[in-house]
């Protein structure tokens, strides 16, 4: 172990001292350095359906804020570097996100951000007005700096709010007044913000909302007191080693309670709304004022998110009525594509349940649902079940001029954008044809769009696998560019130049009828007629596809060089992943999370062996990270004939150590259901392990704790299992913190294949 960590050292010393290589040739340096990275276009602001604001950085580095005009491209500057100028600091603020006022006569500044677990949502706050006549003025007064979160205007434009150390305050912009409106913010008692859980498994952050008038907020408060502390260890801050205590709800275990309740901006007594169930035993993701003000739309969710309700709760009394329930035997996503539809009278809503009727399989379609009248709906996308696809997501709604527009695809690793015309209470679809993005080449398979307020036209972002994107402004329906904003013509000639083999997608065909999406990347030098080692990329669970047809693959280039040290690289997407293929197919690792997965993709890989002569069946490994770890795992564990290698990077490998509302979501309370939890566990057959294995994980790791790595360690000693294993010291579970790391990570995994399945090619003879 100490040679194999000697020389892997020398590896990557010696790799960064060599001199530049040829432009066809990849390192891990080239890997992940700047050379081969996309450029972030935005943030952008649609002001309305002509014109939208953006960043644009100077040669100096400091981002300015641009106005333009959306079709003619007329550029005027509303922000310049020297507007930025703080004479207190001596130095320009350095702008990382900007909410125009209402009246567009002053600009609010975010900058100085820190990480607050995922995201850097904490920092600094400043108010610029836009004739220039003052410097930007901070918020916050004596509160500590880079305390603040999502600050916003208030609809007059004259207030901001925002949360402070888990307090929230409003703030008069004219004279820099605060007035406190919650007085017991603390450690466990949230306001305006979210815990640990809710911002991971939930994607809530921002936790407050100004009503329609201005004259109350709306506001998340989450009490965490009783939920278990999760110790981290850092040991490279000093010569005596430092808890970092993190509240993180495990499977089974006390959650936060969590309630809302409304406040008069100008303080006051805080109304509290009376949500259904046990605080603790229910989850409120989502909330949103009705656009009349006396009402707010609250998403509601019992413990075991099988059933999803819309609350109506009256702000003046607190009381709460239901005016829409879905029920599923599985469990139920929050939804995200809400949209109030005339004045409020309606509201949009997309389901795989609410709009469908018959037997026949489910897919997510859109609707209309009444908000007075509990259960009347109107399906507006009235898909034949014979093209069996789902809504993917809602870009565009306009019921005035019955046009809908959505992001969908018949093809699961691939998305495009439709129109639906809703003449007639029918719907009729239109796939407009967008152009390709290199002459010659297939149009695009992957597709985003910004629509601009009445959809006339979108800042579209497209790509395919392995082709960076191009952001062009378009004219909808038809698609016809009207200017390009991002070209990436450098980066698209850098990666034209990279020495590659073929890349394809295709379908394996199980026994069952089940049709998984894959693709494959080959070696430059790529010979049928020979065996070739082969490396399978995983995720495999409900959170994410690796099948995409899309440029912003994770460890894409990372792949590619594999393909130039010989290997072929495939991925596959087996039941259970988030392909628009239905609420079964979608639905189906209910209660079966590592084990209907791991035995499709068993059943694929026996597929193609069959199908491929030259896959070597002696030299075949898989990694995965996260999920896909413990999808490696469980591969390795279960099917212990199946891979000759196997890296595991950050993998859960007891899935009771993970939290409530992921785990319990797709398997149930483990007090309910031990045995599903013991036989959803990858550790629960690590005694059968045969194939070579590198576990990696970083100590700092706040979402799959390094506990799990070291229980699997346990386990395998215990077994008499030899083993690899490299822990990252306080890096989380992006792995990304430190100088080198990334470097270092990708030369480590690189190095194992090669010790543990040759790359290159061998006569096809020697097959045994």
């Amino acid at each position: 172990m100490k040679r194999h960590a000697l020389l892997l050292s020398w590896l990557v010393l010696w790799s960064s001292s060599l001199p530049a290589q040829s432009p066809a040739r990849l390192d891990a340096a080239r890997v992940v350095g700047p050379e081969l990275r996309s450029t972030v276009f935005g943030p952008v602001r649609w002001i309305d359906a002509a014109h939208f604001l953006t960043l644009e950085t100077t040669a100096g580095g400091v981002p300015e804020l641009v106005r333009y005009a959306a079709e003619s491209g007329d550029r005027s500057l509303l922000v310049s570097a020297p507007m930025l100028w703080l004479p207190e600091r001596g130095e320009a603020l350095v702008i990382e996100d900007y909410t125009l006022s209402p009246d567009g006569s002053a600009v609010l500044l975010f900058s100085a951000s820190e990480r607050v677990w995922r995201q850097r949502t904490r920092g600094e706050f400043h108010v610029l007005r836009l004739d220039g006549k003052e410097p930007p003025r901070r918020l916050g007064g004596d509160l500590p700096r880079a305390s603040l979160q999502f600050a916003k205007w208030s609809p007059d434009g004259t207030r901001v709010a925002y949360t402070a150390q888990h307090d929230l305050y409003v703030e008069r912009v004219a004279s820099g007044k605060r007035t406190r409106l919650t007085e017991d913010g603390s450690r466990t008692i949230v306001n305006g913000t979210f815990d640990w859980v809710y911002e991971e498994e939930f994607d809530c952050r921002d936790g407050f909302r100004w009503s329609p008038d201005g004259t109350a907020i709306a506001f998340w408060q989450l009490d965490s007191s009783g939920v278990g502390e999760f110790a981290m260890i850092d040991n490279l801050s000093d010569r005596y080693s430092r808890i970092v205590p993190v509240q993180f709800p495990k499977a089974g275990t006390t959650n936060s309670a969590a309630r809302i309740g409304v406040v008069p901006a100008g303080g006051g007594e805080v109304r509290w709304l009376r949500t259904p169930g046990e605080p603790r035993e229910c989850y409120l993701p989502r909330m949103e004022w009705h656009p009349q003000g006396r009402e707010l739309m609250v998403q509601w969710l019992p413990r075991a998110q099988n059933v999803l309700q819309v609350l109506g709760g009256d702000v003046a009394t607190g009381a709460c009525r239901v005016v829409h329930e879905e029920q599923d035997e599985a469990y139920l996503d929050v939804r995200d594509d809400f949209r109030w539809l005339y004045g409020g009278e309606k509201f949009f809503w997309t389901s795989d349940t609410a709009f469908h009727s018959g037997d026949g399989p489910r897919f997510r379609q859109c609707g209309m649902i009444e908000w007075d009248t509990r259960g009347k709906q109107v399906l507006l996308t009235s898909l034949p079940l014979s093209r069996g696809f789902d809504v993917i997501a809602v870009r565009h709604v306009d019921v005035a001029r019955e046009q809908l527009y959505v992001t969908a695809s018949a093809h699961g690793a691939r998305q495009e954008l439709r129109l639906v015309e809703l003449a007639g209470g029918g719907a009729k679809w239109r796939t407009p044809e967008p152009r390709p993005l290199v002459a010659g080449s297939a149009p695009p398979h992957w597709n985003d769009y910004d629509c601009c307020p009445d959809g006339s036209l979108a800042i579209r972002t497209a790509s395919s696998f392995g082709v960076p994107p191009v952001v062009e402004l378009v004219r909808l329906p038809g698609h016809e560019v009207v200017r390009t904003l991002v070209d990436h013509r450098a980066l698209r000639a850098a990666c034209q130049a990279i020495e590659k083999g073929n890349d394809e997608f295709f379908t394996v065909a199980l026994d069952d009828g089940a049709q998984c999406d894959g693709w494959v990347m080959y070696p430059p030098d790529f010979d049928a007629t020979r065996q070739w080692p082969v490396v399978f990329h995983v995720y495999g669970e409900p959170w994410s596809q690796v099948v995409l047809d899309r440029w912003d693959l994770r460890h894409h280039l990372f792949h590619r060089w594999l393909t130039q040290l010989g290997y072929v690289v495939m991925a596959i997407d087996a039941r259970g992943t988030p392909a628009p293929k239905g609420r079964d197919w979608r639905k189906a690792l209910f209660q079966q999370i590592g084990i209907r997965s791991s035995d499709d993709w068993h059943a694929a890989v026996t597929k193609l062996r069959a199908q491929h002569a030259w896959m070597d069946p002696r030299r075949q490994a898989i990694w995965g990270w996260s999920g896909g770890g413990a999808m490696t795992l469980n591969l390795l564990f279960r099917h212990p004939d199946l891979f000759a290698a196997g890296i595991a990077v950050a993998p859960v490998t007891d899935i009771a150590l993970y939290d409530t509302i992921y785990q319990e979501k797709y398997c149930g309370d483990p007090r309910r259901f031990p045995e599903v939890y013991r036989r959803c566990s990858p550790i629960t057959f690590a005694k059968d392990l045969k194939a070579a294995l590198l576990l990696v994980h970083g100590t700092g790791d706040d979402n799959v704790h390094y506990q799990h790595s070291e229980r699997l360690v346990d386990e395998l000693v215990r077994h008499g299992k030899l083993f690899e294993c490299l822990p990252y010291p306080n890096r989380t579970h992006a792995l990304a913190e430190g100088d080198g790391t990334r470097v270092h990570l990708y030369t480590a995994l690189a190095d194992f294949l090669q010790r543990r399945v040759p790359g290159g090619s061998r006569p096809a003879a020697e097959r045994r």
